[in-house]
């Protein structure tokens, strides 16, 4: 709930800021260090859970600067051409760091149980490598108007340009003397496809958020082994991560090709597909249960692989999302304001899809659950079709392709660099 109520402020701030970097590792050491003390200060049976709370609310409301902050100064360096393959990379380090830091946290918990304090020494750990990386780029390569969206419009980028957004700057300052005007916010939120853009984003998590614990639980009940719970809660993390590797790196190689509408919609409609493969297992599931009998092996790791399917959908999405907002931002100079708004949609539709996810298990059951989640999911999907438009600029990325084939004769003028 805090991440819903200061990501566009949060937004709104990166915009404003040159101290972009400055600002994303304050809020990474920030956030372990509210990680730390959630571990030391928590008490058996919520004894102290308004502390709880609080700490939490100040996590949420500090973590709303990263992905503002990473993916503007992802921008400021690449410029809007470079963003597709760029934040298709950083997505697919995003999801193998997170499949480690998962696998490493299972294994300590599996070794440790029932003391698993010791888990959380990978946060700090994790905290460590961004740091460091962070350290690694240089202020002079971040273009901040073109980190906000501001110094190029959407209809005259070029790739060669963006072979380093500041150099882009430079060669546009030499070229022409133009005085770029960020929109207003007001002006921001009239844009109709955003507006659209952001229900359908709130939509999508409102139904997909959920089935992820559901599944964990699934796969939970019935069994007696707390330590292999952990394995098992682990792995249907670990596997979705891995598939969204791909799903980021297929985002990359091919939206600046066919467009982001096809892919997102692949991606959104993997979701129902999901939940009606969990209807059918589940149902499969309670038939063992009512009758008694050991639940098999392979039925588990039927369930388990169905997390290949959420690889796809929140792998799609969470890389095209950002790419969306990216191409709807371009110009207004309110990239990180815009990606704000679109990311409090996934987060107050994360928080209500996991009290809606709860409610319906508790009250229908688990299958019933997969089945009203399966429904709700062909909302945004179908919004999605009906509504948003195709949001890429395929002629001018087909020009700026072109370009940059002739720009690859001379090397000396076109270096190649990029984030590391």
């Amino acid at each position: 709930m805090s991440q819903f109520l200061f990501q566009t402020p949060a937004g709104y701030i990166m915009d404003a800021s040159d101290r972009k970097v400055a600002l994303l590792a304050g809020a990474a050491l920030t956030t372990t260090a509210l990680t730390l003390l959630s571990a030391i200060t928590a008490k058996e049976y919520g004894e102290n859970i308004v502390w709880m709370v609080f700490l939490k609310f100040i996590q949420g409301a500090v973590t709303a600067l990263i992905p503002p902050g990473l993916n503007s100064i992802t921008q400021g360096i690449v410029g809007s051409t470079g963003m597709t393959k760029q934040v298709a990379d950083n997505e697919m380090k995003n999801h193998f760091g997170t499949a480690i830091i998962v696998l490493s946290g299972s294994l300590i918990a599996f070794y440790t149980y029932p003391n698993i304090g010791m888990l959380f020494i990978v946060s700090p750990i994790a905290c460590a490598g961004v740091i460091y990386f962070l350290t690694r780029i240089n202020p002079d390569d971040i273009d901040h108007d073109e980190a906000r969206g501001l110094s190029m419009s959407k209809s005259n980028t070029n790739a060669t340009d963006y072979q380093l957004a500041s150099d882009a700057k430079e060669q546009v300052n030499l070229s022409q003397e133009t005085d770029y005007t960020a929109a207003t916010p007001l002006e921001l939120l009239k844009n109709k496809t955003l507006l659209v853009f952001t229900v359908i984003c709130f939509l999508f998590h409102m139904s997909n958020g959920t089935v992820l614990p559901l599944v964990m639980q699934t796969l939970a009940i019935g069994g007696d082994q707390p330590r292999i719970g952990f394995l098992l809660s682990g792995l249907c993390i670990i596997v979705a991560q891995i598939f969204m590797v791909g799903s980021a790196k297929v985002c990359g190689d091919y939206s600046g090709r066919w467009g982001r509408k096809q892919l997102f919609l692949i991606g959104m409609f993997s979701v129902p597909l999901r939940c009606l493969i969990l209807f059918a297992l589940t149902g499969i599931k309670n038939g063992y249960e009512a009758d008694g009998n050991a639940i098999p092996v392979a039925l588990e790791i039927v369930i388990l692989s169905t997390q290949v399917l959420d690889g796809v959908g929140a792998g799609v999405f969470g890389t095209m999302y950002i790419l969306v907002t990216s191409d709807i931002a371009a110009g207004t100079g309110r990239f990180s304001l815009t990606l704000g708004v679109t990311s409090a949609a996934m987060s107050i539709g994360g928080t209500v899809s996991g009290y809606l996810g709860q409610a319906l298990a508790q009250d229908l059951g688990y299958q019933t659950a997969f089945m009203i989640l399966c429904i709700l999911s062909l909302v945004p999907a179908l919004a999605y079709t009906i509504l948003m438009p195709e949001t890429l600029d395929i002629k001018n990325v087909d020009h700026s392709v072109e370009n940059m084939e002739v720009g690859m004769e001379t090397p000396a003028n076109n270096e190649e660099r990029q984030i590391v």
